[in-house]
């Protein structure tokens, strides 16, 4: 009861334009002292602090910055130049280029709105050009730059293994494999597309562009493979990773192609803190909820009455999923983790479910809730460079989010596809 008074709390608070990381934090300190007393509110500067505190928690303003970067100097440009090289001659040519390149670009900026940001405004003029429809380039273009939040390094990720105390590169490596197969998925259904809507071929294919196109984007494939693979490795962090991507984007950027617009540098730095200090509000507000619930043992009476209902983990995973998704509807995804995972966690335990692969199951869950409306962040930023209209583009979008949900329910109820490499990598 308790649980779905604070929720509905919230949600008068949101519906009244009150900011979630606000609403959160007058219904936390509203509880506390309900239940608790007054004398309990000068722990809510402390319990604030603690929980915005977390060292990996500063991989998010330097992922968010790298993709800035990107942006800033050509190397997207020259990621879509070789990703149309290369599969510029099927049907379509120039959705498969969107789903390659972004793909790529999600191995650096974890961040699927500076996926939109810098793939966005080079595609959809040119989707247009070639005949596609405002909606269809729209719809491409948003689908496909969700894999930046499956794809490591992952934003989302991050929050989520700070929310359940669990290991961040554990949760990257899982994201491997998901990672492929939403683009596998995604470049079927744009393929169904293009025959359906009678979409060119681009240009035919030629071993010397494609190699041309390599050349020229070389330093751009080394970044991920250094910043990643040190990550794997061991040798640096994931918040150390993300140092290196930003230093590694500058030298790139500004050093080798040099090109690096220092107009654009600096509005992405001024980007990336407005970003970085709305997570960490959201961060610290939702600390106060975690400790007036964990206080509360209210996750633990949660688990206990859906242990009385069901213990079969599968059926629960598919609440969980059903639940994921219509969150994911009305809450962006940094929300949606914070809110509910510190919730749902002993549950999740208490099932016998891993931590690791529950979160590659979230992740997925909210990379097609950027999808769906009302809130849809991620289409709504396609839709506004194309201008298109965010209903008939939903329409559009409806085989690639079926895509995308065939990899989610695969990666919920086949564990190997998400854990397989964690198994191979940890031995655990």
């Amino acid at each position: 009861m308790t649980i779905t008074i604070m929720l509905f709390a919230m949600l008068g608070l949101v519906l009244i334009n009150v900011p979630i990381a606000i609403s959160l934090a007058l219904v936390a300190v509203g509880a506390i002292w309900i239940t608790q007393g007054s004398y309990m509110l000068p722990n809510v500067a402390l319990v604030m602090f603690d929980g915005a505190s977390s060292f990996p928690l500063l991989a998010i303003p330097l992922f968010i910055l790298s993709g800035a970067i990107m942006n800033a100097s050509s190397i997207s440009r020259r990621l879509v130049a070789f990703a149309s090289a290369l599969v510029g001659f099927i049907r379509g040519g120039l959705s498969m280029v969107s789903i390659g390149t972004s793909m790529f670009f999600a191995e650096i900026s974890g961040s699927a709105v500076a996926d939109v940001a810098a793939l966005g405004t080079i595609l959809i003029p040119a989707m247009r050009g070639r005949g596609y429809s405002k909606e269809l380039a729209a719809a491409t273009v948003s689908s496909a730059a969700s894999l930046a939040i499956i794809i490591p390094p992952s934003i989302p990720m991050i929050l989520y293994a700070v929310m359940a105390q669990t290991s961040v590169v554990k949760l990257f490596v899982a994201g491997i494999v998901p990672g492929i197969l939403g683009g596998a998925g995604l470049a079927a259904a744009a393929y169904w597309q293009a025959l359906r809507y009678k979409l060119p071929i681009e240009e035919k294919f030629r071993l010397a562009n494609v190699w041309h196109t390599f050349k020229e984007a070389l330093w751009a494939f080394i970044l991920p493979v250094a910043i990643l693979g040190s990550i794997f490795a061991g040798v640096v962090t994931a918040t150390e990773g993300a140092g290196m991507a930003v230093v590694a984007a500058l030298v790139i950027g500004g050093l080798i192609y040099r090109d690096l617009d220092l107009r654009e540098l600096r509005k992405a730095c001024v980007d990336g803190a407005v970003q970085t200090a709305v997570v960490m509000l959201l961060v610290a507000s939702s600390a106060l909820v975690s400790t007036f619930l964990t206080e509360a043992q209210l996750p633990q009476k949660l688990a206990q009455s859906i242990l009385s209902v069901t213990h079969d983990k599968y059926v629960v995973l598919l609440l969980l999923n059903v639940a994921f998704l219509i969150l994911g509807m009305f809450l962006h995804s940094a929300a949606a983790i914070i809110l509910v995972i510190p919730v749902v966690m002993p549950v999740v335990l208490a099932f016998g479910i891993d931590p690791i692969h529950f979160g590659l199951v979230v992740t997925l869950n909210l990379a097609i809730g950027q999808q769906t409306p009302p809130v849809a962040s991620v289409l709504m930023a396609s839709c506004a460079i194309a201008k298109s209209d965010i209903w008939e583009t939903s329409k559009v979008n409806l085989p690639l989010i079926g895509a995308l949900l065939v990899v989610l329910f695969l990666c919920t109820y086949v564990p190997g596809l998400s854990m397989g490499l964690v198994h191979w990598f940890y031995g655990t």
